[in-house]
C-alpha cells in the first residue's frame, strides 16, 4: 500500500525526532508566527495589498516600470532627479573601466582610490567644513559616528523621532542615551540641566535629523544650538534629506537658517540627491579625522566602489553648476502641497519635498496604496509604528525632474482614490 503524499509522515525513530527538534529551534517560533494564515502579514500578502519589496523593472527619474506597467515615481528620494541624467551614468561608467567594479578592502587598507580622497575635499569644500571622511552607506555613517565620538562617560540626547540608523549608533556607544520627545526642545533642556546637575564633567552629545524623513519637517537648529552652546553640549545633524536639497546651494538644515559653520558635525548620505549610495561626516579636523580612526563601521567595511564615488563627484558637480534644480524642486514642493491640502487631504506641515498625505487606519492605507498603482502612480504606505496609530499615510517625495503633466496626474490620481475609499473630507480618520 503506497502512502498518501498529502498527508505528513510520522516520524518512526528517536533520531527523526530529534532532527525535526533540532530544525525548529525555539528561537525561530517568532518567525514562524509572523507568517500565520490568521495574521496581518497573510491577509494583506493575500489581498495584493502588501507593498514592499515590490520589484522595480526600469527606472528612468520620474518614470517606473512595476509588473509591466509604467508608474509615475512620487516615492523617490532622487530629489535632484540625477539617477538617469546621462552625465551621472557617463562618470560611473568610466570610473568602472579605469578602476574596476570594486575595491575589495577597507579604506585602511586596499580600499582607498585617489577618487575618495578628491571626494572628500570636494565635500569639506562644499559643506565649508575642515575635514570630511565618506562611509560605504549611511545607515553606517551615523551608526560609526556615535559609537566613535560618545563614549563611557558621555552622555547622547536623541529626537525619539530620529532615524534608525542614530538609534543604531546610540545602541553601539557606550554612551547612555536621553530621548526628548520630538522636536520639544523644553524637554531637552530638562535633560540637560539634569545631567549638568549631576554629571557635570560628562561630554555630551545632541543627535538630531536635520530633516525628519517621515514629516519633511525641519529640525529647529537655531534652538538646538543656543541649547548647545548653553550647556557645553556638541551638536550633530543628520541631513541625509536636507542636503542637496534645502539650504543655500542645497548645504542642508542648518545652512537654511545661516549657521551651517555654527553645528559641529553634519552627516549625509548618497543615496537621494547624490543618486548613489554611501555617506559622510564633515566637521573639524581633528573630530573627523579620530572619527576616521575609531568608527568600526568604516574600519572594517568595504569601501564606496569606484562608480558609486565617481557619481557622487558629477552629482555634486551638477548641484553647484545648476542651481535651478533646487529652485524646480522648491516650486514643485510648494505646488503638491497646496494642491493635496486644496482637495481636502489632510497634509502634515512639511518644508521639504517629502510631503506626507495622511489616510488613517492600516487597512485604508494599503487599499490606497493599491489603487494608487492602479491609477499609475506609485507612492510610499507608511503605517505604525512608524506613525502614530490612525494616521497610516501615503510618503510621497518629488524630485527636479517632474515634469507639470506629471505632477497633475499624481493629484488627479490621488482626487480619485480619495473619494472612492472616502478618505477625502475626513482628514484621514473616517
Amino acid at each position: 500500500m503506497t502512502s498518501d503524499p498529502q498527508q505528513p509522515r510520522a516520524s518512526t525513530s528517536p533520531h527523526e525526532a530529534e532532527a525535526t527538534t533540532q530544525d525548529n529551534p525555539p528561537l525561530f517560533e517568532k518567525c514562524h508566527r509572523f507568517f500565520d494564515p490568521s495574521g496581518d502579514y497573510a491577509k494583506i500578502k493575500a489581498n495584493d495589498l502588501y507593498p514592499y519589496f515590490r520589484p522595480i523593472e526600469e527606472s528612468e527619474g520620474s518614470r517606473a516600470v512595476m509588473n509591466g506597467d509604467e508608474l509615475i515615481m512620487a516615492g523617490s528620494n532622487n530629489y535632484l532627479g540625477l539617477t538617469a541624467d546621462p552625465r551621472v551614468q557617463e562618470a560611473a561608467q568610466e570610473a568602472t573601466a579605469k578602476y574596476g567594479t570594486g575595491c575589495t578592502g577597507s579604506r585602511f587598507l586596499n580600499g582607498t582610490l585617489d577618487l575618495h580622497l578628491k571626494l572628500e575635499e570636494e565635500l569639506a569644500d562644499f559643506m565649508g567644513k575642515e575635514q570630511a571622511v565618506l562611509f560605504s552607506t549611511g545607515y553606517m555613517t551615523n551608526e560609526g559616528v556615535l559609537e566613535a565620538i560618545a563614549g563611557r562617560n558621555d552622555i547622547i540626547f536623541s529626537d525619539k523621532d530620529n532615524h534608525a540608523c542614530i538609534v543604531a549608533g546610540t545602541q553601539a556607544s557606550l554612551a547612555d542615551t536621553k530621548r526628548y520627545r520630538h522636536n520639544d526642545l523644553e524637554h531637552l533642556r530638562t535633560m540637560l540641566e539634569r545631567a549638568a546637575a549631576e554629571r557635570p564633567e560628562a561630554g555630551k552629545l545632541i543627535a538630531t535629523d536635520g530633516v525628519f524623513s517621515m514629516s519633511g519637517k525641519l529640525a529647529r537648529v537655531p534652538a538646538l544650538l543656543d541649547l548647545a552652546n548653553e550647556f557645553d553640549a556638541a551638536l550633530m545633524l543628520d541631513d541625509a534629506h536636507a542636503i542637496g536639497v534645502v539650504g543655500r546651494g542645497g548645504r542642508g538644515s542648518a545652512s537654511t537658517f545661516g549657521l551651517k559653520d555654527d553645528v559641529h558635525l553634519i552627516t549625509g548620505t548618497f543615496s537621494k540627491s547624490f543618486a548613489s549610495i554611501g555617506g559622510f561626516c564633515v566637521g573639524d579636523r581633528d573630530v573627523v579625522e579620530y572619527i576616521r580612526h575609531e568608527a568600526s563601521t568604516h574600519m572594517f567595511s568595504a569601501s564606496m566602489p569606484p562608480s558609486t564615488v565617481a557619481t557622487v563627484l558629477k552629482s555634486l558637480e551638477i548641484l553647484r553648476n545648476e542651481p535651478e534644480r533646487l529652485d524646480r524642486l522648491h516650486e514643485i514642493s510648494d505646488y503638491m502641497r497646496d494642491g493635496f491640502r486644496n482637495l481636502g487631504f489632510d497634509v502634515w506641515e512639511s518644508e521639504t519635498p517629502i510631503i506626507p498625505v495622511v489616510v488613517g487606519d492600516m487597512e485604508t492605507c494599503f487599499r490606497f496604496w493599491r489603487a494608487l498603482i492602479d491609477e499609475g502612480v506609485f507612492v510610499n504606505a507608511v503605517v505604525p509604528p512608524a506613525v502614530p496609530k490612525g494616521q497610516a499615510l501615503m510618503r510621497t517625495s518629488y524630485m527636479a525632474t517632474h515634469t507639470d503633466e506629471e505632477l497633475e496626474e499624481i493629484l488627479d490620481a490621488f482626487h480619485r482614490v480619495g473619494h472612492k475609499l472616502g478618505v477625502i473630507g475626513t482628514n484621514g480618520h473616517g
